[in-house]
């Protein structure tokens, strides 16, 4: 299959849960700062999701720019990360209207974690496809902000039970980390596209 549809489709469900989270944003009960400022919690907790599926966006884009043509596995792994990323309106939604409550926080951290994990699996099994000397795995590398952040995630649901607060801070540390330029991934990108992958890299 070619991976321009695959791409095509994950870029339309991504845009979708992007508009689901937004469509979930209350309009302030009072047309006041005070009443703007009631507003807060909801806003933010729906700036960090959209920071993740930004996220995902731009280094599922990057990923795909150096595959090939994808597989039958390629697929269900991707479908895999897409399902628990449609996850992320609803435990969003139940963090913010639980007021940062414990379980939702744990449940949010969770989908998070779930979510990393997915896209690693969807990672290594393009990686599996090209093999060890292709681009994407190449451009990977050492991949230390794949292994650090579920660690991180991990941490953030035990501090969870410490606060709530606490956990969440830890989740968006993981943001923070993945919202630094990859510059090694870019290269490999511009790379390839003076020199497209085949099944075994370029």
């Amino acid at each position: 299959m070619n991976k321009n549809r695959l791409e095509a489709f994950s870029d339309g469900v991504l845009a979708i849960i992007i508009t689901i989270m937004v469509l979930e944003l209350r309009v302030p009960e009072e047309p006041t700062w005070h009443g703007l400022l009631a507003v807060a919690p909801t806003f933010l907790s729906y700036l960090l999701s959209f920071i993740y599926v930004g996220i995902y966006w731009a280094n599922h884009h990057h990923m795909l720019q150096l595959a090939g043509k994808v597989s039958g596995g390629v697929l269900w792994a991707n479908l895999h990360l897409l399902f628990w990323l449609s996850l992320f309106p609803f435990t969003t939604r139940w963090m913010d209207e639980s007021g940062f409550a414990q379980v939702p926080v744990l449940v949010y951290g969770m989908n998070l974690l779930l979510a990393a994990i997915a896209y690693f699996v969807l990672e290594r099994a393009l990686i599996r496809q090209q093999g060890r000397n292709g681009a994407l795995a190449r451009a990977v590398g050492r991949d230390w902000k794949g292994k650090a952040s579920p660690a991180i995630y991990l941490l953030g649901l035990a501090l969870t039970f410490v606060h709530p607060l606490a956990g969440l801070a830890a989740y968006t540390v993981v943001a923070t980390i993945w919202l630094v330029p990859d510059r090694r991934l870019e290269r490999y990108v511009v790379h390839s596209a003076s020199h497209p992958p085949g099944g075994q890299g370029p």
